[in-house]
């Protein structure tokens, strides 16, 4: 009887742009895999995948206490229903709620914190109690993967997870063979590209600035973002603010698309100024495996991306001059030296953040479970003793 696998997320668009190899390997190793996420318009091409995929009420930004004892609730009846040997969580509500869940139904637990956000820029009373949540859900979990060292230190050295249950993943890799390089057609235009869900936090200010601050020096450039307004979250970026720099010509605003391999192309250079607690920057990875010299904060998770010099920049995270300085910087490099840059990008994603080594990390961790499950019980309690002598 095939192994069941659940896997959760706090939006179905996450689980089908990011996550969607995983799946694929899952099921061609002989699993049956589950998606599980808030219904949107990425859940039905889930479906079209091959997947069976369920649906879960979930409030991804909310803090309220009733709202997320209904999120439990939601899973504990839906576990009851399916039945999953192991789930495999991203996000910070299925990572507490969904393991404690898990735990109490004695479901076997992998969890993926790719980054931890705006909730710990600073010190808050929430991120206290956020604290202490992630201590009792993670410490039941099986496996807790980590997206860069930072995270993976910040954790395990204030006793948040023990770290022999830990390891650290390239991010959530990048498809190399998908986002390849291509050439771009020929313009005077320099262009550079944002591309992030639209709040404040991944640096929009700090963009928009830098670009004013560019375009009174020279006038064969443009700013381009791609991605969603107006979303979930208390820092989104609204419609109106959009309008206003589109209007006054410092930006051109893209919208949103599902082919943005084919967006990428046509930049010149990916910014992303973000002083988010990013994990690995999903778009950074694929920009830079298409090719694309890279500009980006010397920031958690953002840094990992960027060897300062040779395939991009990294500048001081919310300061729009120090970002104008490095987009200057870019702009006065030859052609030739921009081309180099583009490949050493390539270079090291193919190297450092193929989506392969992340699948092969998951794998791993499957067999481990497996294994642990098949032990003689008499030799777990011989390696237990042992362990203590």
């Amino acid at each position: 009887m095939k192994k069941k696998i659940a896997i959760i997320s706090n939006v179905s668009w996450n689980l089908y742009n990011f996550r969607l190899s995983l799946m694929v390997a899952m099921r061609d190793e002989g699993y049956e895999v589950i998606a599980i996420a808030p219904y949107d318009r990425y859940s039905q091409k889930i479906i079209d995948a091959g997947f069976e995929f369920h649906d879960i009420a979930m409030n991804a930004q909310g803090t309220n206490f009733i709202e997320d004892m209904k999120t439990t609730y939601n899973f504990y009846k839906l576990f009851k229903k399916i039945s999953p040997d192991i789930i495999c969580q991203y996000t910070i509500k299925p990572n507490i709620y969904g393991s404690l869940v898990a735990s109490f139904l004695n479901i076997k637990i992998i969890n993926n914190i790719a980054g931890l956000g705006t909730l710990f820029i600073k010190e808050t009373f929430v991120t206290k109690i956020a604290k202490k949540l992630y201590q009792i859900s993670q410490n039941k979990a099986d496996k807790v993967f980590f997206q860069n060292r930072e995270d993976f230190k910040f954790f395990t050295s204030q006793g948040i997870v023990n770290a022999d249950k830990c390891d650290v993943l390239p991010g959530s890799g990048v498809d190399t063979k998908r986002f390849a390089p291509k050439v771009k057609s020929l313009s005077d235009t320099i262009r550079f590209l944002f591309i992030a869900r639209m709040i404040w936090e991944k640096g929009v200010a700090e963009y928009v600035e830098a670009a004013k601050i560019i375009k009174k020096k020279y006038s064969n450039v443009e700013f381009c973002m791609l991605g969603f307004l107006e979303v979930e979250n208390p820092g989104a970026v609204t419609k109106n603010e959009m309008n206003e720099w589109v209007n006054e010509g410092s930006i051109n605003y893209l919208g949103v698309s599902d082919r943005v391999c084919e967006v990428i192309h046509t930049a010149d250079c990916v910014v992303l100024p973000s002083y988010y607690r990013e994990g690995t920057p999903k778009t950074l990875l694929e920009s830079g495996s298409s090719g694309k010299p890279l500009i980006t904060t010397d920031n958690v998770g953002c840094r990992d991306v960027v060897n300062h010099g040779v395939n991009g920049y990294l500048c001081e995270p919310r300061s729009s001059k120090d970002l104008a300085d490095k987009i200057e910087m870019f702009l006065n490099l030859s052609d030739d030296e921009k081309s180099v840059m583009g490949d050493e990008s390539r270079k090291k994603m193919k190297n450092e953040f193929d989506e392969k080594l992340v699948i092969e990390k998951y794998l791993g961790a499957l067999t481990e479970i497996k294994e642990k499950e098949t032990t003689p019980k008499s030799k777990a309690v011989y390696s237990y003793v042992n362990y203590f002598r």
